[in-house]
């Protein structure tokens, strides 16, 4: 049985980010990326799947204004793909916006026009929880990454 658990302790947070993404080249495979993760998630709201004692993936959020929040980075071991834990993940996330009476959740990715498999799987995943794409930004993170800017609707029922 999986468990979530909201991580407080800065270091905690930055030793799991780091360890997961290191064991995701796939898609995390520049080292200076993994470190500005690892460097940002200290300060932000986060939390982890458990597989008893073993972290099976983990979310940070980051908060932009009272309206939105981001899943800033997102990260699941090979092992747990497939067993409902990014799905968790982004569950605990749009609980955490609305608990704060925030109406979106946005996610950034690598669009398709950039052809790498592993983030055709992400697309259809984020697709699968809800997310649409919005926008591209070709030049955001460099022209050999192009952005997908992507966002889901999580408010009540306000007017």
């Amino acid at each position: 049985m999986f468990e979530m658990r909201e991580i407080i302790d800065a270091n905690e947070k930055s030793r799991i980010c780091g360890a997961i993404l290191r064991a995701l080249p796939d898609w995390f495979g520049v080292e200076d990326s993994i470190v500005d993760y690892v460097n940002q998630v200290p300060s932000m709201p986060f939390f982890a799947v458990y597989d008893g004692e073993t972290v099976a993936g983990f979310t940070a959020v980051k908060v932009h204004n009272p309206h939105t929040a981001e899943v800033c980075v997102m990260g699941v071991l090979n092992p747990y793909h497939r067993r409902g834990i990014g799905k968790m993940l982004v569950a605990c996330c749009e609980k955490f916006c609305r608990e704060r009476n925030m109406d979106f959740l946005t996610v950034k990715t690598l669009d398709a026009s950039r052809d790498w498999p592993p983030y055709e799987k992400t697309r259809n995943f984020y697709l699968s929880v809800g997310f649409k794409p919005l926008e591209v930004f070709p030049l955001l993170w460099d022209e050999c990454n192009p952005c997908l800017f992507m966002a889901k609707y999580v408010g009540g029922d306000k007017q």
